[in-house]
Parts: structure tokens; C-alpha cells; sequence
């Protein structure tokens, strides 16, 4: 609220207060507000200490400044003394303000969850309490791993018969079909879903241990190997390869589609055939066993039981735990989990073409 002096006469003239106010002392305006500050405190609570405890430009001001008679003229002499130019003092407002902190980029990547350009290739620093990193296989591009086994069994020498897929009339040729398998990050699907190991079996002629059942099994221990993981297996694929799988065609098969347009490659698998061995099964054992999982079929049909086996649920968190840092005894559980796999596949092939072939002919004998 401001005050003028013509305010503050009217004010004291309807108190009754005749004191003149005193002559504004040139002297005493050039003293700041110390010397304000002074008369105000004299003014307000009476004799104060002595002038020797105030600055010399105080002291003077004060000798010269009559003492007020009342609080009008203490208010006047407020007035006259308050500061109307020069500097202004500094207040909050018209401090200048702080300097910006840069920011730390990096702790913004940390806290977004984003690698730096070219992090991804650097391998995960082992946990304190990992005391197992061995990777089972070769690693023949960095952070791509290859397992290689080879089974001795006699491999068929006639063409195998897809009439039991509903595809009548049509063969395939032992060596021509490529049983594969996948495991990923998750089940969901889309572009946020990985393929980290692909497992494919083909019969093989081994030039020491003669026929057999080939397993190529590939496994990226870090995100910048799929590219490399990608070309290895477009390698194994031939233009008469036939593709069979347990229910590839729909999640397997579309996944490596969508990850090899995601790594700007040709994809190779759109162009061949495909035998998915889900759909003859369901339409064979449907109703005969609780369900028609791989793992029910094969202890139910192939009599196979596995032991230590870690459940394909478990696969995702075996090989983000391993790529934390952590150890790799889970991780080389999935891939035993992913050989038996594919080996499965290559049997119930067989199972399949010979409960077919087995049928047709009761149901020939049966016509006659």
C-alpha cells in the first residue's frame, strides 16, 4: 500500500498533530536505507545503543536527522527517505536464474530402457553368483553358437507318401524334408518376438558314421546375432526342401518370415513347402488322450519319456536370464529340450505314413 506525503498531512491534521514535519536533509537521503532503518528504530522502540555500533554514513545521518516527534512524522520521514532511483535491490525475482544442468543422456537411455548404438554387441558381464556361462557348440559368428549331432538309423529309400496330410497322390523324398523347430522370447507373436535358437534334422548320410539323423541346432547368446543367425540357416535350406513341423505353419514358419524382412534379407522359407504335422495328428488322436501337445504325443504314441526336461513356458526367461548375465545351465536345458524336439518330428513322420499306409490297406482288404 503507498502513501503520499499529501495523505499523511490530511491524516495528521484530523488527529490533531500540529508538529511540523521536518526539512528533508539531502544528507540524510544519500544514506540508504541505513540510516532509514536507524531513525525507525529510534523512532519506534526510544534510545537505542550507542552510534558507535552503526556504519559512519549511519551514524552522521542519524546526528543530523531530528528525532520524530510521533508516528506521523516518523511515517513522513519514512517517505521521504525511501529510495526512488538507482539500483534496486536484489529480490528473488530479479535474481538471475540458476544455469541448467546438462542432461545426462545417458541416464535418460538407462531409464527409458535403450542401449547405446552398438551396446548390444558387447556380452553381458556375468553375475557374481553365475558360476556356469558354457555355451554348448561352436561359436562360429560372435554370439552365434552351432550344436551339431548326428543319431545312426536307417534312413527310408522310398518316397514318403503325404496322404495322411489329406494331400493325395503327392511323395516327398526322405532327404528332401528338414523337421525344424524354434525357440523364442514369447508365444505372443509380432515384431517384438525372437527366434533365439532354431533346431532343424534331416536324414544324412555321414561320410564316418554312415546314415542317420543330422541336428543343427543354432543359439544367439547376444540380441546382434540374428543377422548372422538368419544367413546360417537360409544356408541349410535347398529349393526342393520340404518343410515339416509341429503347428510351424502358423507360428514358426510367419515368425522367421517376419524377422528375416525385419533384417532386410531375403526370406527363404516363403517359396517351399511346408508339412505340418499338427493338423493329420489332431484329426487322427483327437479325443484318444488329453490333448494333442508334442510332448503328450510322443509319450503316448512314440512311447518317448523324457527326464530333466525343462517345459518350453520356461525357454524365454532361460535366455533373457543368461543374456543378464546369469548362468547357463537352463539354457542348455532348452536346447536339449529343442533336440528332442525335432528328433520327435522326424518319428511321427513315419508313425504318421505308416498308420496311413496300415489303414488304407485294411480298408482294401475289407472292400475285396
Amino acid at each position: 500500500m503507498s502513501l503520499s506525503l499529501d495523505k499523511l498531512r490530511l491524516l495528521r491534521r484530523q488527529a490533531g498533530d500540529a508538529t511540523p514535519a521536518p526539512a528533508r536533509d539531502p544528507a540524510a537521503a544519500t544514506a540508504g536505507p541505513v540510516a532509514a532503518t536507524a531513525v525507525a528504530e529510534r523512532g519506534s522502540a526510544g534510545p537505542g545503543p550507542s552510534t558507535g555500533s552503526l556504519p559512519p554514513a549511519a551514524n552522521d545521518a542519524r546526528a543530523r536527522t531530528p528525532a520524530p516527534s510521533s508516528v506521523f512524522a516518523w511515517v513522513e520521514q519514512e517517505i521521504r527517505h525511501k529510495p526512488t532511483g538507482g539500483a534496486a535491490p536484489v529480490t528473488a525475482a530479479t535474481a538471475p536464474a540458476p544455469a541448467l544442468r546438462r542432461p545426462d543422456v545417458g541416464g535418460l537411455h538407462r531409464l527409458l530402457g535403450l542401449r547405446e548404438r552398438g551396446a548390444a554387441a558387447a556380452p553381458a558381464k556375468p553375475r557374481a553368483n553365475a558360476q556356469d556361462r558354457h555355451v554348448p557348440g561352436e561359436e562360429i559368428a560372435p554370439g552365434l553358437f552351432l550344436i551339431e549331432s548326428f543319431l545312426p538309423q536307417p534312413v527310408p529309400t522310398q518316397a514318403l507318401s503325404l496322404a495322411f496330410a489329406r494331400r493325395e497322390g503327392e511323395q516327398v523324398h526322405p532327404r528332401d524334408l528338414l523337421f525344424f523347430d524354434t525357440e523364442t522370447t514369447g508365444l505372443a507373436g509380432g515384431t517384438g518376438t525372437r527366434a533365439f535358437m532354431i533346431g532343424a534334422a534331416d536324414w544324412h548320410a555321414h561320410p564316418e558314421q554312415g546314415d542317420g539323423l543330422r541336428i543343427r541346432q543354432l543359439l544367439m547368446t547376444t540380441m546382434a546375432a540374428e543377422a548372422a543367425m538368419l544367413r546360417e540357416f537360409a544356408g541349410w535350406l535347398q529349393p526342393g526342401t520340404v518343410f515339416s513341423s509341429y503347428n510351424g505353419r502358423c507360428y514358426d514358419a510367419p515368425l522367421l518370415k517376419t524377422r528375416y524382412r525385419l533384417a532386410r534379407q531375403r526370406c527363404p522359407i516363403t517359396p517351399l513347402d511346408h508339412v505340418d504335422l499338427l493338423f493329420p495328428t489332431r484329426r487322427r488322436y483327437r479325443g484318444t488322450w488329453e490333448n494333442c501337445r508334442l510332448a503328450t504325443i510322443e509319450r503316448q504314441l512314440l512311447q518317448i519319456v523324457r527326464e530333466d526336461d525343462l517345459p518350453g513356458a520356461e525357454a524365454p526367461a532361460a535366455w533373457l536370464n543368461y543374456l543378464r548375465g546369469g548362468s547357463a545351465v537352463n539354457l542348455r536345458r532348452v536346447a536339449e529340450h529343442n533336440h528332442q524336439d525335432v528328433v520327435t518330428l522326424s518319428l511321427l513322420m513315419l508313425r504318421l505314413v505308416e498308420e496311413e499306409r496300415r489303414e488304407r490297406e485294411t480298408l482294401a482288404l475289407a472292400g475285396d
